[in-house]
């Protein structure tokens, strides 16, 4: 029940993309510190925002990350029948904004964190802000965990994905072809090559 009581405060923090999220970090440091757990800040520029690194358990390599973002999309011109920022419990379900993505993953992740007192390798939290619109918070913390973390096994990334485990992510591949004609006056086109023809062909 410990999970479920960590999610409705989660859900509370209202971190649309486009407002803070300093409040739902506040939280979770405050409950890490609790739980003797140190944390620190990776914050934005403006310092309106932050992502949040702690580890539990050893100083070691080989140990696994947890990572999620903090943000959730807005809810503009969405007809909810209830207030999403407020957990409303149906049968075996539960509904507000970041219920699944992601609050839920952080919050189930967090209320383990008692019971993480004799691990051998460690456990890494990394919660990010602004995964929403385009990962704008991820790639600083990266650079930390990169820097100061020792090398880890692995990377857990609590995305849904109806409980099956997925080893890859969509992705993207960018292609720049250059075609290089050879230059001729037009009253001798045979002397020389088309790059724009040529390209036009190959396409």
């Amino acid at each position: 029940m410990e999970s479920i009581a960590l999610i409705e405060r989660l859900v509370g923090f209202e971190t649309v993309s486009r407002d803070s999220n300093l409040p739902l970090i506040e939280f979770v440091e405050s409950y890490l510190d609790d739980h003797g757990v140190a944390s620190r800040r990776v914050p934005s520029h403006d310092g309106h925002k932050s992502n949040l690194i702690a580890t539990v358990g050893p100083e070691e390599e080989g140990g696994v990350v947890l990572s999620g973002h903090t943000d959730v999309v807005p809810i503009d011109g969405q007809d909810w029948s209830s207030d999403p920022f407020v957990i409303r419990r149906d049968a075996r379900r539960l509904y507000g904004r970041g219920t699944c993505d992601m609050k839920g993953f952080i919050a189930v992740a967090l209320a383990l964190v008692p019971q993480m007192t004799k691990l051998r390798r460690p456990v890494h939290f990394a919660l990010s802000y602004d995964e929403e619109v385009g990962c704008l918070g991820a790639p600083d913390m990266i650079d930390v965990i990169r820097r100061e973390l020792p090398p880890t096994r692995g990377v857990i990334v609590g995305e849904p994905t109806r409980m099956q485990a997925v080893t890859g992510h969509k992705g993207i591949v960018g292609l720049r072809t250059t075609v290089t004609g050879y230059e001729a006056h037009s009253s001798q086109t045979h002397r020389g090559v088309s790059a724009v023809m040529t390209a036009a062909r190959r396409a």
